[in-house]
């Protein structure tokens, strides 16, 4: 072979190669956009810290949050919600970035009570087949605000919600939790 031939092949060669090289980082570079996309304005998993939704979720469980509906719709009554904590627990040492998860209870302009082992909504027991157990203390008749929410775990009795905090302003809600996919065994929508 003539020496500036077999340089030639080389050349060709490494052109090759440099070529897929820039083909996957090009593809990775948009796999990776395309994860921060959907995670930051459309879905992201969620870990489950603690047990205060029993017996609808358990400490460990993974759930998809979607983040779209709100955007169409305003959380309704039962819906489970993963939000920001409210400027009263950042006062008391929670992150801003640490995310909670509880049932929407009242929309604003509703009034929640607890009385009897029964959460009230605008004076009427909730139908709540989904709790651990009713809830042991009672709580005297609030209404919601305007552009808040009144949420609370499904373990009443084991639940650091609006009951002691407050209520949800509607810009901390992150999404609605919609699907758990771990563990496999109670994989499904929620």
């Amino acid at each position: 072979m003539i020496p500036h031939e077999s340089d030639a092949k080389e050349e060709r060669a490494s052109l090759k190669i440099w070529r897929n090289w820039q083909e996957n980082l090009i593809l990775i570079a948009i796999a990776l956009c395309l994860a921060f996309l959907i995670r930051t304005f459309i879905a992201e998993p969620r870990y489950i810290p603690s047990d205060s939704m029993l017996p609808t979720l358990h400490t460990g469980d993974r759930l998809v949050v979607e983040k779209i509906s709100y955007h169409f719709h305003p959380p309704i009554t039962g819906d489970i919600i993963v939000f920001q904590p409210p400027a009263e627990l950042q006062r008391r040492g929670y992150p801003k970035d640490q995310a909670f998860i509880k049932r929407v209870i009242g929309k604003p302009g509703e009034v929640i009570s607890v009385a009897s082992g029964k959460v009230y909504l605008n004076g009427q027991p909730l139908a709540e087949d989904y709790i651990a157990e009713p809830p042991n203390q009672p709580f005297q008749p609030v209404k919601v605000p305007e552009g808040e929410f009144f949420v609370m775990g499904d373990n009443r009795n084991d639940s650091n919600d609006s009951r002691y905090w407050g209520f949800l302003p509607r810009e901390n809600v992150i999404g609605r939790a919609t699907f758990r996919f771990w563990p496999l065994d109670r994989i499904g929508f929620i």
